[in-house]
């Protein structure tokens, strides 16, 4: 399976790759390595930061002392995916715009080689913001580098019969997936971002992201491990 990509390419990071419990130094700089490696390739990246587990704990924290709206978990959320972009901002510093891009049009042009985006509003994963900032800026797709390797028939984690498919159209992925948006819900695509790729007739390629490998072969254009959603 191969997929071939343009100038730009649109990243979400999962923050469950960056933080999984405690800050990834060695993935991170592994992962500096592979986007410097790839910028003398004329490749741009627009690159966009979960939350991981900070958002998660703070989300539980705040839940034992008073049950929390649905709002204020995602604000939660939102605020440690922008600490996370300012860590990727930080290690990119001499590529990457200096601007954070917490908001939609905060920048217009892409102007620099890296740009690093976080979550922006309630109710908008990242995921959704990826798939926004490829529309924005005229890119045909986005890559989701989480933690699943593949899009699965089931939950893996709860049914071991759970089969991994390599290719489906958004409204067979759709049908596998809740239809609501809940703050740190699990899904490769969270069903927000979903509902934007099927209408604006985006890709979404599922990678497993610390398996930079793999990353590496998807952007040559060579056969890859993954999922493609179109």
């Amino acid at each position: 399976m191969r997929y071939k990509f343009r100038g730009t390419i649109v990243v979400a990071l999962g923050g469950s790759i960056m933080h999984p419990g405690e800050i990834d130094v060695l993935f991170l700089k592994k992962f500096r390595k592979f986007i410097l490696k790839w910028l003398k390739r004329n490749k741009k990246f627009i690159i966009v930061a979960g939350g991981g587990s900070i958002a998660r704990d703070y989300q539980k924290a705040s839940s034992k002392v008073l049950r929390l709206e649905d709002e204020d978990k995602d604000w939660i959320g939102i605020h440690a995916t922008r600490l996370n972009a300012h860590l990727l901002r930080t290690i990119f510093h001499k590529e990457a715009d200096p601007v954070v891009l917490d908001e939609r049009f905060k920048i217009k042009k892409l102007e620099h080689k890296i740009t690093i985006a976080s979550g922006w509003r309630p109710g908008w994963s990242t995921d959704y913001v990826a798939l926004q900032l490829a529309v924005d800026f005229g890119v045909g797709e986005a890559i989701i580098a989480g933690s699943p390797p593949h899009v699965y028939t089931a939950d893996p984690k709860k049914d071991k019969n759970a089969k991994e498919i390599k290719n489906l159209i958004w409204k067979e992925y759709r049908k596998l997936i809740p239809a609501k948006w809940k703050p740190g819900s699990h899904t490769p695509v969270d069903p927000v971002g979903a509902r934007l790729a099927h209408r604006k007739n985006l890709a979404s390629i599922i990678i497993k992201g610390t398996d930079l490998e793999n990353f590496d072969e998807l952007l040559a254009g060579k056969n890859f491990s993954g999922t493609i959603i179109k």
